[in-house]
């Protein structure tokens, strides 16, 4: 059976060591601040922002969090984006997806001032970060990456498949993997002998968002697997349970070490969304950044 990865465990410690910095930083009179905005009612939506806001407190930072309606106007939203801009209690800004159809998800992601943008998706921050330049990593392929580092150690010439190409996940992972000196794969539905392509990898991330696709054939022996999806299922029985993209059972039988869902990848995004806070906060107040904080440069 593979090593199970625990991101669950290993969000906590982060968690902790992220509190520490933050209570330093109380000392300087500084105290980090995460504005999320919520339009609309989305439940999973909800769920998020309400475990963003509890995770924020309790790691000393400040919780904004504003909830509009449905109905809210782009022009609206944007005017709240502008305030919490210019507001110097606010250091990182997150604007919950999806958002309703009246408003454009990009107008909004370039309205955030790139240095608040904690989730990493502003264009500038893109760039930088392609680049090797210090914008903000986005949180999950930043998780997926602190896991991967913590079980494996150095990654140098490692043969890595990223499966998904979205601007979420699978492009910046695939960044910070050339970044280690792994040679990438990026592969999608289109891609040619997939489960070939996957059976060669050492690093295998599934970010694709099709419940237990990857099973454990396409998998190389000993393999590190990090499965990024999360999707609720039904059971015979009527009731739901959570599955990745990947089919724990058959996988783990194969793998030499596994990310579970839930406890794996997800507890991560969280948590590097409260260390992306707290870089913001850092650099706003030009202040060092702790060499344990992963950063491009």
């Amino acid at each position: 059976m593979a090593h199970i990865i625990d991101g669950k465990a290993f969000a906590a410690n982060l968690r902790s060591d992220i509190a520490e910095e933050v209570a330093k930083l109380h000392e300087q009179g500084i105290t980090p601040g995460l504005a999320v905005i919520l339009v609309g009612e989305d439940p999973a939506s909800q769920v998020y922002v309400r475990n963003k806001g509890k995770q924020t407190i309790e790691a000393g930072m400040s919780s904004f969090v504003h909830k509009l309606p449905e109905t809210t106007s782009q022009e609206t939203l944007l005017a709240l984006i502008e305030k919490l801009n210019n507001d110097d209690s606010v250091h990182g800004i997150l604007v919950q997806i999806p958002l309703p159809e009246q408003i454009d998800a990009d107008t909004v992601i370039n309205a955030i001032d790139p240095k608040k943008d904690v989730d990493g998706f502003h264009p500038v921050n893109v760039g930088r970060f392609s680049t090797g330049g210090n914008g903000t990593i986005p949180c999950t392929p930043l998780g997926c990456l602190m896991l991967l580092k913590d079980h494996l150690g150095d990654l140098n010439g490692s043969r890595a498949l990223v499966l998904g190409r979205s601007n979420i996940v699978g492009k910046p992972m695939s960044t910070l993997l050339l970044n280690e000196n792994c040679t990438v794969t990026t592969a999608h539905s289109r891609t040619k002998d997939l489960e070939d392509e996957c059976r060669r990898a050492d690093i295998l991330i599934v970010a694709v968002g099709r419940p237990e696709m990857v099973t454990g054939s396409w998998i190389k022996p000993g393999a590190t697997v990090i499965d990024v999806g999360i999707n609720r299922i039904e059971q015979d029985n009527g009731k739901t349970r959570l599955v990745g993209d990947v089919q724990f059972s058959s996988a783990s039988e194969v793998a030499g070490a596994i990310t579970p869902v839930p406890g794996g990848v997800g507890p991560m995004t969280i948590a590097c969304l409260l260390l992306n806070t707290l870089t913001a906060a850092l650099r706003q107040n030009e202040l060092a950044i702790p060499q344990w904080i992963p950063t491009q440069n």
